[in-house]
This record gives structure tokens, sequence and C-alpha cells, in this order.
């Protein structure tokens, strides 16, 4: 048999089932044992009693009782050796560090976590050659695989804790770019739209839904556009919705260029030259130090694609400004 383990929700895990969380993590656990286990109260959310339907939220914690021993799977994500060149790319891509934060700037096409297909190519396999003087740094928030931009690791298992526990609460601030095909009818404003999983064999997709959806609020602003075939965004999310600013440019009526799974054919700019990959970059994080409580901001300069697609549009990145000054608090 195992220990009780407690395990945290990730940020791209929002909304998903309990149950199916379950079968994600746990995959020789049946249905029925599970279900047996949550009658008796084994299994808690928050150390709440639960449900097998219950739809979970980032940074919740969910108590897992002794498995037995043939379905106790590995408690850590197993490392995978890292060629020299791997090594050096992630090396290469850090943008600030202390005692006891790691902050890379993100390349897109680099998977966080494992997923069908993945196998050990993945970011958290990889995390050794991060390691430098220290202990073998931790995952505290998410990207998508195509988006770039900054990403956080904890450097001790307190600081990462920290840092989780700054991005479920509105301590953690995002700040994103995008450039959109169109132009939003109005400057800048609020999308207030809650966002709901599509079922079926739509993947990873979600969708405006007012009746089952979950809260989902994101803030933009238009920085800057050319003859209404193009915008340079600045969104910056409140909630952390899979997929949140895909679904809410969107529902702009201006999908993010690239973003062929939601904006199909709309999302790209044909005849131009403009790369097909995802122009979304998580531009700069506001949060409390984890050892300091001082605020920290760290900023991550843009991938060659979407600074290349700058360049052609004539945008140029010191109009924007500094981050996080220019929506209101709600």
């Amino acid at each position: 048999m195992s220990e009780v383990q407690t395990l945290t929700i990730a940020e791209e895990e929002a909304e998903i089932r309990l149950d199916r969380w379950f079968k994600r993590h746990f995959p020789t656990v049946s249905h029925g044992l599970l279900e047996k286990w949550l009658r008796a109260g084994n299994v808690r959310v928050d150390g709440k009693r639960a449900k097998s339907n219950q739809r979970l939220e980032a940074g919740q914690s969910v108590r897992i009782p002794p498995l037995p021993a043939a379905e106790a799977p590995p408690r850590e994500v197993k490392p995978a050796p890292v060629d020299e060149k791997t090594a050096r790319m992630l090396r290469d891509a850090v943008i600030y560090m202390d005692d006891d934060i790691i902050a890379l700037n993100k390349p897109p096409g680099l998977a966080v976590q494992g997923g069908t297909g993945m196998a050990d190519k993945h970011l958290d396999a990889w995390l050794d050659a991060l390691s430098f003087d220290g202990g073998r740094p931790k995952l505290v928030h998410r990207l998508d695989k195509d988006t770039s931009g900054v990403l956080l690791l904890g450097r001790t298992a307190n600081a990462a804790a920290k840092l989780a526990a700054a991005f479920k609460s509105r301590a953690a601030r995002k700040c994103y770019w995008a450039l959109v095909a169109g132009v939003p009818r109005y400057p800048q404003g609020r999308i207030d739209a809650p966002l709901a999983k599509l079922p079926g064999k739509a993947g990873e997709k979600v969708a405006v839904d007012k009746e089952d959806g979950k809260h989902a609020v994101t803030y933009y602003r238009v920085v800057d556009s050319t003859l209404k075939r193009a915008a340079w965004l600045e969104l910056e999310p409140r909630t952390g919705r899979t997929h949140q600013l895909r679904a809410h440019c969107l529902l702009l009526g201006t999908p993010i260029m690239g973003d062929g799974k939601y904006g199909g054919a709309a999302a790209l700019i044909e005849g131009t030259g403009v790369s097909r990959k995802l122009h979304l970059h998580a531009r700069a994080v506001r949060l409390p130090h984890p050892r300091t409580g001082k605020p920290l901001e760290i900023s991550a300069p843009l991938p060659p694609h979407i600074k290349a697609s700058f360049d052609f549009f004539g945008f140029t990145e010191g109009e924007s400004g500094p981050p996080f000054v220019s929506f209101e608090e709600d």
C-alpha cells in the first residue's frame, strides 16, 4: 500500500471533473473504487467531501487515500535524460534566477508537461537541466505548448508552494501580448464570458457557456492596429480557465493569429508571409516574492516569429508602456 497523498490541481487542469482527473492520474483506479472512497470520505477536495462529477479549480488540493501496491503510481515525474543541446536551450531561456525562483522565457513549441504522444519530451521531465547548484526545481503554473513567455519555477518546496498559492489567488497578475486578425470594435474593455470544455472528441477546447461555464474574465486594450487588418492586444486574465484568452479573443471577433484551433482560416492572414504559429506571448508576471514578500515583476522578450510579425505590421514594442497599468481592479 502507498501512503496518503495530497496533490494540487494544476492550472491547465481547471474545470476537469474529479473522476476524469483521477482517470488521468491514477488510470488503474476503477470508477467503482473511487465512488467507494468518496462515500467513505476518503477522497477530499480542500478538506471537504466531494462527488465524482465535481469540477476542480486550479490550486485546489485533493486527498488521495493509500493505493494498493499494484495501483500506486510514481509520485513525481520521472526525470528523463537531457541531451546537451536541449539542456543548453533550457539554460539559455532563463531570464531571472535567485535562491527561490527560476523564470524562463518559454519558447513556443515546448510542452510544459506530458500528454498523449509526448512520452518524456517535455519541460517537467527535463528540469534536472535547471538544477544548477541547488535541487530540482518545480513547476508552479503552466503555459500552453504553443504559447511563449514567462514561466516560473520554484527552486525549493517552500518557494514552489508560495508561488503556486499566489497564482491560485489574485496575488499574481499576468500580462499577455497577442497579435489578432482584425481589430476589436472597442479599443479596450472587459470580457466576462463563462467558459466550459466541449464534450466528446473536441479535445482541450472550450466555448462560451452561460449556463454551465466557469466564470472567466479578461481585460484587454488595443495597443496598436493597422488598416483594420491586424491588432496588437494587451491582455490581462483575471481568471485562469483553459484557453481563456484564445476563446475570449475569438468572442471579440478577432482570433489570435495562427490559432487555427479556434479561429480556423480567419486566424491566418494569407499572402503576407506572417508566421502560421500562434501569436500569444506571456509578456510579464507580477507577484510577491516568496521569501521577501516584495513585489517582483519579470518580463520576457518576444520570440522570433512574433517579433518578425511586429516588424511586418510596423508595431514598436516600446509603444505599449509598462504592463499592469492599463486596467482598473475589479
